[in-house]
């Protein structure tokens, strides 16, 4: 082969060989892009809120006698029992809405550390409690304790013994809540695509936090605030 043939081969050669490094780091630049758009996502938050009132109530009504006839007592606090659950029925409380306690009794003089003397040896307790779907009839009747004056019961109020207030219908609201906090969390990520001059894309993971209930405030327990934040991560182009 002479000289000119040989410098002609080796041009050809060397032209493959360019060609073949472009064409390869076009691939390797693609594939760079690729894997980088992938890496690129907003991690936003969506809120949902509603206010509800409580659809149960359960109301302990407490009362206490001392005395030193223990038999009496025990007289005393039957007849008031049948007074409080007389009330409750008369004005439209079920018999199965309530529930009657055994009443338990304390001996102030059995073990006592003190020497004081006291005046009544024993105390005894009542514990009546209604549990009700009907939240506004039994919120009327707590504003009526004072009717129980009448036949000598004072109620009592504790921390052991609290009205409470609470809301079972979740289920129903969950479906509508979870779409409107989806949707505010795409709306906060539409706008960052677009401050950021980039394109939303599919989402790359999606989170629903757990379902909140709490008081509206302290002085209205029986309204109630659901609420749930769905995290979502969302690709961007």
């Amino acid at each position: 082969m002479n000289t000119k043939n040989v410098i002609v081969a080796a041009l050809l050669i060397m032209l493959g060989l360019v060609i073949g490094l472009i064409g390869h780091g076009f691939y390797v630049k693609s594939g760079i892009g690729s894997y980088a758009d992938k890496d690129r996502f907003v991690s936003v938050k969506g809120l949902s809120e509603r206010e509800v009132k409580a659809d149960h109530v359960i109301w302990p009504i407490v009362f206490k006698e001392v005395g030193n006839d223990m038999s009496e007592l025990y007289s005393t606090v039957n007849q008031k029992n049948k007074f409080i659950v007389n009330f409750l029925k008369e004005n439209g409380i079920s018999a199965d809405e309530i529930s009657v306690a055994p009443i338990s009794a304390d001996d102030r003089e059995a073990d006592r550390w003190s020497s004081n003397t006291i005046p009544y040896r024993y105390q005894l307790k009542s514990v009546i409690t209604v549990a009700s779907d009907q939240v506004d009839k039994v919120r009327d009747l707590i504003s009526r304790q004072d009717e129980f004056l009448s036949a000598g019961i004072t109620c009592e109020s504790s921390w052991e013994h609290q009205t409470s207030f609470s809301f079972n219908g979740l289920n129903e609201l969950k479906p509508e809540m979870v779409e409107e906090a989806t949707r505010n969390a795409r709306a906060v990520a539409e706008k960052f695509a677009a401050d950021s001059e980039s394109t939303l894309g599919g989402i790359k993971t999606a989170s629903q936090g757990q379902f909140s209930i709490y008081d509206r405030d302290e002085n209205t327990p029986y309204i109630k605030m659901v609420r749930v934040v769905t995290t979502i991560e969302y690709f961007l182009k």
